[in-house]
């Protein structure tokens, strides 16, 4: 037998860590953050362990938390005072998130990113104004006497997302984030952020979001699950993988700086692919509903929560994310 090659030479301690090829840092992480306009006091979010929504008071010392573990960036989701079919409370100068945004840029050091969708502020939990779906003529004759179908009305959106990005822009925030998936979003609001004079605000687009059953605890948390329906009329077949790079293109060509690809775990492949074909970073988000099934498991004493945590962040890493969301950033900057 020739053992003349012996991979294992490079597998003890003392030399492990210096052929590693991936390596995981706190400056990679993004911290999600949930501010809640109808609360004065931190409400526990009961699907996911360790987690809160946190009144506008108390938002400064939350993020100080983050800022103290290493972490440096963390993307803010708010809860209303109140909501209407519109959503119009997302971008009201006095909102949740600008009121947040505010605070936090003027208190800490911290990197300010923005949800900019509409799903928490609509009283239907759709991610925009309704419409009725157009059907063909046959689906019509078919089900003349069918409830109509709604779905979100896309160009109407857009006019929602100019207004709700450069609201957060114009309250301090260091970058905008825009996850609907809302086709035409990422050129409607890098032109109006251009005309308003925040072209040095980066978009951080959700390029390729799913319609995944992994969003469950994040619509317990930010209070945005759908009152009918889902989502799939406008967020991709989880089937579909060609797609993803035709979304991501549209995307790069409208001008977004970073592409994000959401969830991770069960869409490793595709942000290897992104990855390889375009230039511009790379993000995911580790969603909710894969952090709280390690909680789960860890409750059980089937797995053991630090290893796997890390385990699954250093998987993004390798697939080739450069930047993880992930609501394990805290507990795996500490320990880094």
């Amino acid at each position: 037998m020739d053992l003349t090659h012996r991979p294992r030479r490079l597998r003890q301690d003392r030399v492990r860590d210096l052929v590693s090829e991936t390596s995981l840092e706190p400056a990679d992480l993004i911290a999600p953050v949930f501010v809640d306009a109808t609360t004065d006091e931190r409400i526990p979010i009961e699907s996911m362990p360790g987690h809160d929504r946190v009144p506008i008071d108390g938002i400064v010392a939350r993020v100080e938390e983050v800022l103290e573990t290493g972490v440096e960036a963390v993307m803010l989701f708010g809860i209303p005072e109140s909501k209407d079919p519109e959503g119009s409370r997302a971008w009201a100068d006095d909102g949740v998130v600008q009121e947040a945004v505010r605070r936090i840029t003027s208190k800490t050091d911290a990197y300010v990113i923005t949800d900019v969708c509409l799903c928490e502020y609509t009283d239907h939990g759709h991610c925009g104004p309704l419409e009725e779906e157009l059907r063909s003529e046959d689906a019509l004759e078919d089900g003349a006497a069918c409830e109509p179908t709604m779905t979100v009305d896309n160009d109407a959106t857009l006019a929602a997302l100019e207004k709700i990005a450069t609201s957060h822009a114009r309250a301090g925030a260091d970058m905008v984030a825009p996850s609907g998936m809302i086709d035409g979003m990422v050129g409607t609001i890098r032109s109006a952020l251009d005309e308003a004079g925040f072209e040095h605000v980066p978009i951080m687009s959700y390029a390729a979001k799913y319609e995944s059953a992994f969003y469950g605890p994040f619509r317990d948390a930010a209070d945005g699950a759908p009152a009918f329906g889902n989502r799939r009329h406008y967020q991709m077949d989880p089937a579909n993988a060609r797609e993803a790079v035709r979304e991501v293109r549209l995307d790069a060509e409208q001008g977004a700086d970073v592409m994000m690809i959401k969830p991770a775990l069960p869409y490793l492949d595709i942000i290897s692919t992104v990855r390889s074909e375009f230039d511009h970073p790379v993000a995911a988000y580790n969603v909710s509903g894969e952090y709280a099934m390690l909680q789960a498991a860890a409750e059980k004493g089937w797995l053991e929560l630090e290893a796997v945590a890390t385990e699954s962040l250093l998987s993004i890493k390798r697939a080739g994310a450069d930047i993880i969301v992930t609501y394990f950033a805290e507990d795996v900057a500490q320990r880094l």
